[in-house]
């Protein structure tokens, strides 16, 4: 017997939430507070925005800028244009001007949805964008007197306001576009990776199971990681699938802030990068019992390693689980997840010695995708946990080539080529070792900087540690560890490199720590190394070796 061959279309996948659960509470945070509607009123709003974009010209596979913060308005858009057939075009406003620039005319948006505050940092491209026809603007308290030289703007809800609820989503082929994320462009330009409505249905579908994230309708799911980012790793459309109340921070993204709003909110499930949650801590650790977190269930954390001291510190101080995943834009992109099932113990207990190495790990690959490592001649390397080797990753949501920009050296036959460096266990957990640029070449051998970093964060004391590498005319290069402290506390650099001893070989011990304020991050928060390789460069920093050895 044949089973029916119904489309996987994100429409049919979204409205069920609200549905479900038509008074369950987007929060959004303003200036003075929160705004807040129901799901039933972001459904309402989505159709109307469907309405008032196909009214301005937008059809199927019109791509649409979306420039905004995570809020309501953020999430009818990702709800309007992808199931009204267009394509959701994701704009990282972290991005400087000229990627900004390449970006919007690499994808031809014909339309920009923005937020008010934002708009100063769009100014700049006005003439230089001839695919835009229009940009709506959205008005938060504070910035209802915008303006700008940007074509055809129109406040938000002005152009929303003519129209009922009550579109009809159009049928689709499930491989029809749905969304557009560029990558970071942190070695070279900027790459575009389209998603389509089924592999974001499948991806939605496989996030949502206990051994992923683990998500229900009963969850209040914090939103830290940028909407602008990979789909925001996909939770937006897992959260209405499943009518879940939702909090977003829009701009307010300050620890102090993020905690209130978790407080505040009863939420059960946040997602961010690990600088986040080590802010958070911060500011926890300050004002012990200040803020009830007791609802907190768990964290999931990604962008780069989660620090075993960080999950132990969450674990025995607030009885809250990490979770690791491990993914990127060519993903979807989520694609490990690193969860033992322990569940949450309760604030004050000892974090098993088991849990702390499994949340080390990045985790095992989703149910439909494969992970593999392999040797610089592409041959399989064993699962044994021991060795290392370039990961590869393929399955339904990976990304098999790059919008308008081939790349073959990206891929290896059907395979992804991830750019990450890890081994992989005999449980057929992936282990990160590094990405591959950011490994330390010492007289032949390799030095994860990731481990260093996570060692050293263990030390009393330390908010955060960087480690890099920096050439040496002997040894190719050597290992550099940048740390900041945490307020008030005091390290020396022996204090530190004898930390490390206990670890590491001698050959792997950082050539010089610096103490400094702050670390750089990318427009997504991760460590910006790049970066700190160049400023490094800049200010003539060498190896202390080497300034000994300077006539």
């Amino acid at each position: 017997m044949a089973m029916q061959r119904t489309p996987l279309l994100m429409a049919r996948l979204i409205e069920r939430g609200a549905a479900l659960s038509p008074d369950t509470e987007v929060v959004t945070a303003t200036a003075a507070g929160t705004r807040r509607q129901t799901n039933r009123d972001t459904l309402q709003r989505a159709h109307r925005l469907a309405h008032a974009l196909r009214d301005a010209g937008i059809g199927v596979g019109d791509r649409v800028g979306v420039f905004m913060w995570n809020g309501s308005r953020h999430l009818e858009a990702y709800w309007a244009i992808a199931c009204m057939g267009a394509v959701l075009h994701n704009l990282n406003v972290r991005l400087p001007g000229h990627d900004l620039d390449y970006i919007i005319n690499h994808a031809q948006s014909k339309l920009i949805i923005a937020d008010a505050d934002l708009l100063p940092l769009l100014e700049p491209l006005a003439g230089r964008l001839p695919s835009v026809e229009k940009i709506v603007v959205a008005v938060e308290e504070g910035y209802e007197d915008w303006s700008t030289s940007l074509p055809g703007p129109v406040d938000y809800e002005d152009f929303i306001a003519p129209w009922s609820e009550g579109f009809t989503w159009p049928p689709l082929d499930e491989n029809a576009p749905l969304a557009l994320c560029y990558t970071s462009g942190t070695t070279g330009r900027p790459k575009g990776v389209e998603y389509e409505h089924r592999s974001q249905y499948l991806h939605t579908m496989a996030m949502c199971m206990t051994d992923a994230m683990g998500l229900s309708a009963t969850d209040t799911v914090f939103r830290v990681v940028p909407m602008f980012h990979v789909m925001g790793w996909g939770l937006p459309w897992a959260a209405l699938m499943l009518g879940c109340k939702q909090v977003m921070p829009h701009r307010f993204t300050s620890p102090e802030r993020l905690v209130r709003l978790m407080a505040d909110e009863a939420v059960t499930l946040a997602t961010g990068v690990p600088t986040i949650w080590q802010n958070v801590r911060t500011v926890c650790m300050a004002r012990p019992g200040a803020h009830d977190l007791s609802s907190l269930a768990r964290i999931v954390s990604g962008g780069s390693a989660v620090p075993p001291s960080l999950a132990r510190w969450y674990w025995e101080a607030l009885g809250v689980e990490m979770i690791q995943e491990w993914g990127m834009t060519e993903t979807s992109p989520l694609a490990t997840f690193s969860r033992r099932r322990w569940g949450p113990g309760p604030a004050s207990a000892t974090a098993p010695d088991e849990y702390l190495a499994e949340v080390a790990k990045a985790g095992q690959a989703l149910p439909g995708l494969e992970v593999e490592i392999v040797d610089e001649e592409f041959a399989p390397l064993p699962h044994d946990g021991q060795q290392t080797g370039e990961i590869l990753v393929r399955g339904p949501w990976v990304c098999a080539d790059y919008y308008r920009d081939p790349q073959p050296g990206k891929f290896h036959g059907d395979w992804l080529i991830t750019g990450d460096v890890g081994r992989i266990d005999n449980r057929d957990c992936l282990v990160l070792a590094d990405r591959s640029k950011d490994l330390v070449r010492s007289g032949g051998e390799w030095i994860s900087s990731v481990d260093l970093e996570n060692h050293i964060l263990a030390l009393a004391g330390v908010a955060q540690a960087c480690v890099v590498a920096q050439s040496h005319p002997t040894w190719d290069e050597r290992p550099v560890a940048l740390v900041v402290l945490d307020r008030g506390a005091e390290l020396a650099v022996d204090q530190v490199l004898e930390h490390c001893s206990n670890r590491f070989a001698k050959w792997q011990l950082p050539d010089d720590v610096l103490f400094v304020e702050s670390i750089p991050l990318t427009s997504t928060g991760k460590m910006d190394k790049k970066a700190v390789r160049a400023d490094l460069a800049e200010s003539g920093y060498t190896l202390p070796g080497l300034r000994q050895a300077s006539p």
